[in-house]
């Protein structure tokens, strides 16, 4: 197979006849621990079975970057310097390598143009959640934050940075503030919120007619202003991946003289989503050498490994020890025919009044998903610490169509109610992550006493972190709690 037979763009790099990706998010994930833990780089790249291996791996890589400030720094800048080096951009016979890419130097034969769609309602001037069935806005969103911080769903941080927002509803709109959203489709992205509050969006999504109609629509009916690329065939959108150079150029050539917000929406399976990373990194490299004011924004899964604070393991395992007599009777005979592994108590490794690893990473996304969103948190901390304003915040567990698709998935998260953690639908989720995301946009910048803080600030991980059990320990019974249920809408929809 010649390389000739590789469309444009970035790719892992070429081994024998094909482009494999176990090479190289192995030796991405060792490289990135080596200086700080040179006994866990070896295990990464003796590891075997990689896509069951991966799992408890990347929780001692985590743990790792906990045990101090330098070390998680080390860990995030050596993981994209080993992601740059191996990752190549391809461009008809020469493979380069995305340390030595510089898009300027990439021909932009076919410039995008542009088309606008101009919002006709008038902004919404306030935070309005729907949830259950109504429309939370004001005194009652506090309340019901309140009530996800007492049950264990939403951390404290989270209410407090909402709240700000209830507060202060003049930063919805963010004046003198722009936004390139890539991945705007993304089913938990806040393209709709920020057009209906009147900010104006530049937009990078695939190039799917369908889709575009959608998004043409979200814009004529809110407040803002959506712009995105047409390629000379008439096509909306762009495809980062293969298009980086056209991309930046379009970007270039749209931006304003205020301060632009990247915000890294995208999703895709298996390799395509590291590649996609990897992209979102090039692009975001650029922009920030174009202006340092350039501010980076991601959203974190909930279903990945992180240091959470010593508050948080206190409360995990007070509520393991005050379970009911009636719940461990009847979880004693499972316990022991799994031989400890299941409900197992949640941070069991962690120090006496230390922080600890809140491990959710679910074998079934496979590694090339964790290492995608692992390259997403070190470019955050890379960025924060090199003094840039950064958006990182923690989704909860949410009904996606990229969950409903995964039958495990769904089934555990149809019963993980019964374990004390909340499955939001996506129309909530949205507007309170947007809002996060302008808080951090307008807020003066935190000064943190851990690199990890960035992702623990302000979370909403649906209660995950604070069950009193392990949740890899009880997915699998959560599974079979929630199957009728699954099983059930499967017939319903049918």
């Amino acid at each position: 197979m010649s390389s000739e037979r590789t469309s444009a763009g970035i790719h892992f790099p070429r081994e024998g006849e094909g482009r494999p990706t176990t090479p190289v998010t192995r030796s991405v994930l060792a490289d990135a621990v080596e200086g700080v833990d040179p006994d866990l780089a070896g295990r990464i790249r003796d590891a075997q079975a990689w896509r069951k291996d991966y799992v408890p791996l990347v929780h001692a890589l985590t743990a790792a970057s906990a045990t101090s400030p330098e070390a998680g720094t080390r860990i995030a800048a050596d993981g994209l310097a080993a992601m740059r080096r191996r990752m190549v951009l391809v461009d008809g016979e020469m493979e380069t390598t995305l340390a030595e890419v510089d898009l300027d130097r990439e021909p932009v034969e076919a410039p995008f143009a542009t088309e606008s769609v101009h919002g006709t309602a008038d902004p919404v001037t306030e935070l309005r959640v729907p949830y259950q069935g109504r429309e939370l806005a004001g005194d009652e969103l506090l309340a019901q934050l309140q009530r996800w911080v007492e049950a264990g769903v939403v951390e404290p941080s989270f209410a407090e940075a909402v709240g700000e927002v209830v507060a202060t509803p003049e930063w919805l709109a963010l004046p003198d503030q722009q936004v390139l959203l890539v991945g705007a489709g993304a089913e938990m992205g806040p393209l709709e919120p920020l057009l209906s509050w009147g900010v104006d969006v530049h937009a990078i999504d695939l190039p799917r007619s369908k889709a575009w109609r959608y998004k043409r629509g979200l814009a004529a009916g809110g407040a803002g202003r959506l712009s995105f690329p047409v390629d000379a065939h008439g096509d909306s959108g762009a495809d980062l991946v293969h298009q980086p150079a056209q991309v930046l150029d379009w970007i270039r050539r749209e931006r304003t003289g205020d301060p632009l917000a990247v915000g890294m929406h995208a999703y895709a399976d298996s390799g395509v989503h590291v590649r996609v990373s990897a992209a979102a990194d090039l692009l975001m490299t650029a922009l920030t050498a174009d202006d340092p004011r350039t501010a980076l924004a991601w959203l974190a899964t909930p279903t990945d490994a992180f240091v959470v604070p010593p508050e948080v393991v206190a409360e995990a395992r007070r509520r393991w020890r005050t379970r009911s007599a009636v719940t461990k009777g009847a979880q004693a005979p499972l316990r022991r025919a799994g031989r400890g592994h299941l409900f197992a108590p949640a941070y069991a490794d962690a120090p006496d009044g230390g922080a600890g690893v809140a491990d959710i990473l679910v074998p079934q996304q496979g590694p090339n998903y964790a290492i995608a969103k692992r390259l997403q948190r070190w470019r955050g901390v890379a960025a924060e610490g090199g003094g840039q304003r950064v958006s990182f915040n923690v989704a909860p567990a949410t009904w996606t169509r990229s969950v409903v698709k995964n039958p495990v998935l769904g089934a555990a998260y149809a019963g993980a109610h019964h374990f004390g953690v909340e499955v939001f639908q996506p129309e909530t989720v949205r507007p309170l992550m947007a809002a996060l995301l302008v808080r951090d946009l307008v807020r003066e910048r935190p000064t943190r006493a851990h690199p990890e803080e960035l992702f623990s600030e302000a979370a909403a991980h649906g209660g995950l972190w604070r069950a009193g059990y392990e949740p890899k320990t009880a997915l699998g019974v959560a599974a079979v709690a929630g199957l009728p249920s699954r099983l059930r809408a499967r017939v319903t929809r049918g």
